[in-house]
């Protein structure tokens, strides 16, 4: 009779537990999301995400090669304009302030790093939607598409590696490939927001980027109860074009991140978002959770659930904590 099998040797000590991890988590696989504010003249703290600030284009510049130099694997932008009108019209201004940060940053980095650049009128209108409003105050999507299109080749023009379409706009990958493809930028990529739920969660970031919204986005993002969905607007981005894929919040959604993963041809991406971020920090302020080690979990559940890539406001610090490894 054989001896009975003994799971644990595999775990006596930290050696062995390396040596047998299954899954591992990289600073080349996190994405910095960062905010950029027009007329700052110091960085603004963030009240509801300790550590993260609306920057300005001199300080975003330098926390993008501190974030470089400790080997994230990309940068994510998004612009806080001084003002906003009905259309968004800042977002495609070669002059607005995130297409002024994207060439602050693309002539110092260059190719170091994968830029990416929020694709969405959200920051940019005064009512706070992600799209141009009908005359019944609903977002016109087809409407959207057409800024949308002029918004990606902004930012292409600007420098972005990637530009992410977050609006969940019906057909806004195929019409932003068009877009690109036309104005020549045919190795611009696309990361798609395909399973973007309305969640409770986005609260810290509508504090970061200054939202004017009321009401919500339940019309066009997704109902957080299904799942099935997801998959079909995975199939249609990857159908139109996308070349990553994304879930957005993270950590409630690792079921539809492990689902996505097995459908794409493409690397999939998902968003630890802000309020993710600011439920493990007052935790942690709080003495109820050890914050390095909570970090890390987190970030290694989002991998062993499937993505190939993670936005996380903590990626330069847990950058550092994993070369220590």
């Amino acid at each position: 009779m054989f001896p009975a099998h003994r799971p644990r040797r595999l775990r006596t000590t930290a050696a062995m537990r390396r040596l047998v991890g299954e899954t591992t988590v990289r600073p080349r696989q996190l994405v910095l999301p960062m905010f950029v504010k027009e007329g700052a003249t110091q960085p603004v703290a963030i009240s509801s995400m300790p550590g993260v600030f609306q920057h300005t284009r001199e300080s975003l510049l330098k926390a993008a090669v501190e974030a470089v130099q400790a080997g994230v694997g990309g940068l994510m932008i998004f612009g806080v304009p001084a003002e906003r009108d009905a259309v968004g019209s800042g977002a495609t201004d070669p002059d607005g302030i995130l297409n002024a940060a994207l060439n602050d940053l693309r002539a110092e980095l260059g190719d170091s790093t994968v830029l990416m650049s929020d694709c969405c009128l959200d920051e940019f209108t005064d009512h706070g939607h992600c799209g141009v409003l009908a005359v019944d105050g609903t977002v016109d999507n087809d409407a959207t598409l057409e800024v949308y299109g002029e918004m990606a080749v902004a930012q292409a023009t600007a420098g972005a590696h990637l530009v992410g379409p977050s609006g969940m706009m019906d057909g806004q990958i195929g019409f932003i490939r068009t877009a690109l493809d036309e104005a020549g930028f045919l190795d611009t990529g696309i990361l798609a927001y395909s399973a973007k739920y309305a969640s409770a969660l986005y609260g810290p970031f509508r504090e970061a980027v200054d939202s004017q919204l009321k009401g919500d986005r339940k019309t066009y993002q997704q109902d957080p109860g299904n799942g099935r969905e997801a998959l079909r607007e995975v199939a249609l981005d990857l159908a139109e074009g996308a070349d990553m894929v994304m879930v957005k919040p993270a950590g409630p959604y690792l079921d539809v991140v492990r689902s996505v993963k097995e459908i794409s041809d493409v690397p999939v991406a998902a968003y630890q978002i802000s309020g993710e971020y600011a439920m493990v920090e007052a935790a942690a302020a709080n003495g109820w959770i050890d914050r390095e080690r909570t970090v890390l979990e987190t970030l290694t559940s989002i991998r062993r659930a499937g993505a190939d890539v993670v936005l996380t406001y903590w990626a330069v610090e847990a950058a550092g904590w994993l070369d220590r490894e």
